[in-house]
């Protein structure tokens, strides 16, 4: 008996890696891509060089244009950039299968997880989010993966986690989606930070005390959200928040790196075809935690850094500059 293809709707470098991964065991995979050329190249050519260079693709991957082309699948793994999820979602037809979020950012123009507006644009459909440490060329290449799937149910992860586990991707349960998101999308912003420190070559004392303090910052904010602890020290939450400061291979670090080194943060993200989720998350971020009464200092420094306010040294001089107190 064939095994029952399923969906990937974003055709970007973690989208088309998770299409590789899924299809590593002789599953078809649909991928949505909104570029034609993308499509085109991915289909003739089994590669998708703009966005995953390097990459011999499984020819058990289809890629189209047309969401009604995915709309009948059992899951559909979502991968767009967070800021355009929602009108994305908004296209795909009615349908039953489960749509797992891999997209990682808060909506910047209502502050909703991506939970949140999933569940706006396509009601009816169950919702879990997949998040954890992972860079999309090691996932393309079959290097060993865990992450968190997160799942509103035991039955929905029972329905979808044999889906997506493979021997080198293996998913852990949680039940706590709103830890899973917040942990993707806080370590994005602390990742620029960390970025900053390495541009300035502070060197890796500073970087792991911002990530500690970070991390402080991203439990405090986790928690007035209904976090679990648990979920925001595992995978989705610690874990991605060490990967992604610790390497140019991450996009926001390298964000980052360059904004230390002196650079405008327009001029950095107008020379990329990809989107560095933290430059668009921090001011949102910045906005919902200080209604909610939240203490950020790393994220409204991040905010300050990217929106020209204030220079790079500067910027963690005033940190160090903060009153005293218990850690």
């Amino acid at each position: 008996m064939s095994k029952q293809a399923v969906g990937v709707i974003g055709g970007g470098a973690w989208g088309t890696a998770l299409a590789q991964m899924l299809a590593s065991d002789g599953r078809a995979v649909r991928l949505w891509a909104f570029e034609a050329p993308v499509v085109e190249e991915v289909n003739a050519q089994h590669r998708n060089t703009p966005y995953l260079a390097g990459i011999d693709l499984n020819p058990g991957i289809r890629a189209t244009t047309d969401l009604a082309d995915l709309a009948d699948l059992p899951m559909l793994l979502v991968v767009t950039p967070a800021q355009h999820m929602r009108r994305v979602l908004a296209g795909l037809p009615q349908g039953e299968g489960d749509l797992v979020l891999c997209c990682k950012g808060i909506e910047e123009a209502t502050g909703e997880l991506m939970v949140d507006a999933a569940r706006a644009a396509a009601p009816g459909r169950p919702l879990a989010v997949l998040s954890g440490p992972t860079f999309a060329h090691e996932v393309a290449n079959g290097q060993p993966t865990a992450v968190t799937l997160a799942c509103e149910s035991e039955a929905q992860w029972d329905r979808i986690a044999p889906l997506i586990w493979r021997p080198a991707f293996r998913p852990y349960f949680s039940t706590d989606i709103i830890g899973a998101e917040i942990g993707g999308a806080v370590k994005n912003v602390l990742a620029i930070a960390c970025g900053v420190v390495e541009g300035l070559r502070l060197g890796q004392n500073a970087r792991a005390a911002l990530i500690a303090r970070g991390f402080a910052e991203m439990t405090r904010f986790g928690l007035a959200c209904g976090a679990q602890a648990e979920t925001l020290s595992g995978l989705s939450g610690l874990g991605d928040l060490v990967l992604t400061c610790s390497s140019m291979s991450s996009r926001n670090f390298s964000l980052g790196k360059a904004l230390g080194e002196g650079r405008k943060a327009a001029d950095v993200l107008a020379d990329r075809a990809t989107v560095a989720e933290g430059a668009f998350t921090a001011p949102v971020l910045q906005r919902v935690a200080k209604a909610r009464g939240v203490a950020m200092p790393i994220v409204d420094t991040v905010c300050a850094l990217l929106a020209g306010q204030v220079a790079a040294g500067d910027a963690v001089a005033a940190l160090l500059a903060r009153p005293l107190t218990a850690e």
